[in-house]
């Protein structure tokens, strides 16, 4: 499990362009809100990543950057983004590569094996994580106060 003061694993997966986005490009530049959720176009991760969305310039103004990943392709994210007006990247995990780094997968959800938990990791400039929540109950959403308050103590 990773805990707070633990250097966040790197990554490179696509985004809905399908272009490579690496964590530590970020590195020295950016806090960085990583927020796993299970699938595309369900309603309790529709209900988190519109939240984000409609407070996205509260993240900015703390110099971070959000991510949304899944499981999902990078062509069933492109369409979620698009239908939902989200402006973040979304990324695909669709190797699972990343949720298995965070320790983010479920064993199994719902009768399919290896979704990403709904989980949130703040990662400050340094590459150190600030702030972890993973929920077990995908009907839950994050604490987004608690998220904010660790944003602003960086």
């Amino acid at each position: 499990m990773l805990q707070i003061g633990d250097t966040a694993p790197d990554f490179t997966i696509n985004d809905t362009n399908n272009s490579p986005v690496s964590l530590s490009s970020f590195k020295g530049e950016k806090n960085v809100l990583l927020l796993f959720f299970p699938f595309a176009f369900s309603s309790t991760c529709t209900e988190e990543l519109c939240s984000t969305r409609d407070n996205l310039k509260i993240y900015e103004s703390l110099d971070a950057q959000v991510f949304g990943i899944s499981i999902d392709s990078f062509f069933t994210l492109k369409e979620y983004k698009a239908s939902h007006n989200l402006n973040f990247p979304l990324l695909s995990d669709f190797n699972k590569d990343v949720s298995t780094a965070y320790n983010t997968l479920y064993e199994e959800f719902i009768g399919m094996k290896g979704v990403s938990k709904r989980s949130a990791f703040l990662i400050n400039k340094e590459g150190v994580i600030k702030y972890t929540e993973i929920l077990d109950n995908a009907s839950e959403i994050p604490n987004f106060d608690a998220i904010n308050e660790a944003l602003q103590a960086l």
